[in-house]
């Protein structure tokens, strides 16, 4: 699962791979989901049905804080 995954990708010695964000899509939007999306490791969570506008804006923001990381490996 999706959980499972994540974790396995953290623990990869790799720091390209294990810091590659993470972004749970989940129809699960119970009490406690998110959090337990953020203690697997994952770096955010979005519920399903998709807003199109909301999804845009996390990956932004995710995509901007990688790049910048690897920005700062180069120097």
């Amino acid at each position: 699962d999706g959980y499972e995954a994540t974790r396995r990708i953290r623990a990869l010695n790799n720091p390209m791979k294990s810091s590659i964000p993470i972004i749970a899509m989940t129809a699960n939007a119970q009490a406690g989901d998110r959090e337990k999306c953020l203690d697997a490791g994952m770096n955010d969570y979005l519920t399903k049905p998709i807003d199109a506008e909301e999804l845009y804006i996390t990956l932004a923001q995710w995509i901007a804080a990688r790049e910048q990381e690897l920005l700062n490996r180069k120097d």
